[in-house]
């Protein structure tokens, strides 16, 4: 499982430029980034994470401590500014780096919860753990930690949506800049990188209903059809068709939320001859009936 440390420093003046594949896949994640917890400690302290089955993130707001997890080799140093996150929800401990220290360390603690049944690209791509270090993160990225912290400070009207849209807002920047420093591996972001793969995965992303078939992906790609299957599974570990069948699934399952539109709808939409064979679809990818989750969304 692979962890990162944020080793690499970036400019801190200008943040990395988002691709416009990543943008629409960030527009459509269907994730919830809110803060659940504010704690403050000093002295010997230390604080369990379980597995919960979604992904958290802590943003340092002052002091210092330590964090140790499973998916790490070594215990990491944390402090003020640095923000580190566990995108899939592995069990930590996070605790004093001093017991006999008398610091101050508040924290600011929150939840990533995607709401589809289907895992997202996006859950794929990221790794178990990795952090934004304050010391080389780039200008954006610090005044918006800090507007976090100085806010969670005070009690200003609208304090609890104001934190949730700022850590939204935190997150995504973080992606941002982690898909920019690791565009050389495997996955999504490598594929993000390739000039002819990422207009592939713009356009399916931006048009998830047009036909889309080996030939007219390759086509848009400027390769041939094998070679543009060989690199595309290289990269996302997916043939093609694999990954616009589950792409149209994640989309399919954020409109099935939407009550203004039909099941018809959006099987016509997404670029399927019928509802029957939809339905059939989506209940085969994501192991649960469209009515359920429209069910679900009425009783939510």
């Amino acid at each position: 499982m692979y962890v990162d440390a944020y080793a690499k420093p970036t400019q801190a003046s200008r943040p990395p430029t988002v691709a416009p594949a990543l943008e629409a896949l960030l527009n459509q994640s269907m994730l919830r980034v809110e803060v659940v917890a504010e704690p403050k400690f000093c002295g010997s302290w230390f604080a369990d994470a379980p597995c919960n089955g979604h992904g958290l993130f802590h943003l340092v707001g002052s002091g210092e401590c330590l964090i140790e997890s499973e998916s790490l080799a070594e215990t990491w140093h944390l402090q003020a500014g640095d923000l580190v996150v566990f995108a899939h929800g592995d069990p930590h401990r996070l605790r004093a780096r001093d017991a006999g220290a008398d610091i101050d360390t508040s924290l600011i603690c929150g939840e990533l919860r995607y709401a589809s049944h289907t895992r997202h690209p996006l859950s794929h791509a990221l790794p178990a753990c990795f952090v934004v270090r304050d010391a080389q993160a780039h200008t954006l990225f610090r005044h918006l930690s800090t507007m976090m912290v100085e806010i969670a400070k005070t009690e200003v009207p609208g304090r609890k949506v104001l934190l949730n849209k700022l850590a939204d807002t935190l997150f995504t920047l973080a992606v941002c800049d982690y898909a920019h420093r690791h565009a050389d591996q495997q996955g999504l972001f490598a594929a993000l990188a390739d000039n002819r793969i990422c207009k592939v995965l713009q356009a399916v992303h931006e048009e998830p209903g047009r036909l889309w078939t080996m030939q007219n992906m390759a086509a848009l790609a400027c390769m041939s059809r094998s070679s543009f299957a060989e690199r595309f599974a290289q990269l996302m570990n997916v043939p093609p068709m694999q990954y616009v069948t589950q792409w149209r699934v994640n989309v399919a399952e954020r409109l099935l939320h939407d009550p203004e539109m039909s099941v018809a709808s959006i099987a016509e939409r997404l670029g399927y001859s019928s509802e029957a064979a939809f339905r059939r679809l989506f209940k085969r990818v994501s192991g649960i009936c469209p009515g359920r989750i429209r069910s679900g969304s009425r009783h939510a």
